[in-house]
């Protein structure tokens, strides 16, 4: 890439380029770097820079320049082109600008581009006559992409108003050329990456992991509790099961279509995911294998287990409740009762919130002020899953289907 001075050095060299020419085909023609309407040559050619845009093609082609952590990966670069006015003067009566025109035209045309060698030998006679140029640090010979001159069709409305720009000058035989593209790189030093110490290749089938269901899609909590996730591609030679968080392995006895998993005990109550996500090993340089696939996520209901109510007085009437797994604190949790009466009498029902706490204590303790004696049924309700109510499963019985648990007595 180059620096800040390639613009002035495309400028030089297009001009020590057409002074060569157009002296060798007109006679005492010269070459001048000034506005239109400034010390223009009596005959000769003027070459003023008017305007600078941004190349399209290359203008985010050094994106990104910064890592996340704000650290320099690439040197950041702006695109350009450069837009040239060239403007013949001399004599009208013998032709001087049309002839001193045709030369630069021509020359433009021949040579195109502006070549590195041609580059470096202007840079390096300037210094041999100046070792103090200006010039003598720029470095366009080292871009990647040489510069370019095309002509530009300008009609004569664009080039009228672009002579409109010039306070009261007068009109003189022009044409416009666009240089392209030059690239000017910050002068900063991004940070290199260490070197690759071993290469690994790994080739894996392309193979679709996909989960159809979860059975049972809504489960109470037990200590050895379990799920089946139904499917294609589920197992492999090192296969996980992603529930929420927590990692889990299937079961012995999984296949690829039907894999069985345990729940782990720090799961919580709730809707919760499950995704089956198959490892791959980089070798010994890795010690953790790294996810190849993966599959889609499905969802399931952990219920909680309500395992004791207990109320208690004493100036301060609350429910204490043992449940499994333990609640967040973050996560929502309602108690609700329902009044075991006997008909036509109708029941009470109330819905209680638990105090607030701290730390993830067991168990957890609801306020019961205002609740009228009597027999309740007890539900948990943790982030929309409720625990289950005990009923009479033997159809024989004349309180077949009624729920008997479990239950607290308000007194």
């Amino acid at each position: 890439m180059s620096n800040f001075l390639a613009i002035a050095t495309v400028t030089t060299v297009l001009s020590q380029m057409l002074q060569g020419a157009i002296q060798a085909d007109v006679p005492g023609a010269l070459v001048r770097n000034v506005r239109p309407d400034r010390d223009v040559p009596s005959m000769g050619l003027n070459i003023y820079l008017y305007q600078v845009s941004y190349n399209s093609a290359w203008r985010n082609a050094d994106l990104p320049t910064r890592s996340s952590n704000a650290a320099l990966v690439q040197r950041p670069q702006v695109a350009l082109d450069l837009h040239y006015l060239l403007t013949f003067y001399g004599s009208e009566a013998t032709f001087e600008p049309q002839r001193v025109l045709g030369s630069a035209v021509r020359t433009l045309h021949t040579h195109p581009l502006l070549s590195r060698s041609q580059i470096a030998a202007v840079i390096d006679s300037l210094v041999t006559a100046d070792p103090d140029h200006y010039l003598r640090r720029s470095n366009l010979a080292d871009q990647i992409d040489l510069v370019r001159f095309t002509p530009l069709p300008l009609s004569l409305e664009e080039l009228s108003k672009i002579w409109s720009v010039f306070f009261q000058t007068q009109y003189a035989l022009s044409i416009a050329y666009q240089g392209s593209v030059v690239l000017i790189e910050a002068e900063a030093t991004p940070r290199s990456a260490l070197p690759v110490r071993e290469r690994q290749i790994f080739v894996v089938p392309l193979r679709q992991v996909r989960i159809d269901a979860v059975e049972p899609q809504m489960i109470t909590f037990a200590p050895a509790a379990t799920i089946e996730l139904r499917g294609s591609g589920l197992l492999d030679d090192d296969t996980i099961v992603q529930l929420g968080t927590i990692e889990g392995t299937p079961e012995l006895g999984s296949t690829p279509t039907r894999l069985v998993v345990a729940l782990p005990a720090a799961l919580r109550a709730g809707v919760n995911t499950a995704q089956v996500i198959h490892r791959l090993p980089l070798g010994a340089a890795e010690p953790r294998a790294r996810p190849s696939m993966a599959s889609n996520i499905a969802a399931f209901v952990l219920r909680p287990r309500l395992n004791s109510a207990s109320f208690s007085d004493g100036g301060d009437p609350r429910i204490t409740v043992d449940v499994q797994p333990r609640v967040g604190l973050r996560q929502q949790s309602t108690l609700l009762l329902y009044q075991v009466v006997t008909p036509p009498a109708q029941p009470q029902t109330y819905t209680l919130t638990p105090q607030p706490r701290d730390t993830e204590t067991d168990p957890l303790i609801f306020e019961a002020d205002g609740v009228s004696n009597g027999t309740y049924l007890v539900r948990l309700r943790v982030d929309g899953a409720e625990s289950e109510l005990a009923q009479v499963t033997d159809p024989t019985q004349p309180n077949y289907r009624e729920f008997t648990g479990p239950t607290v007595e308000i007194t």
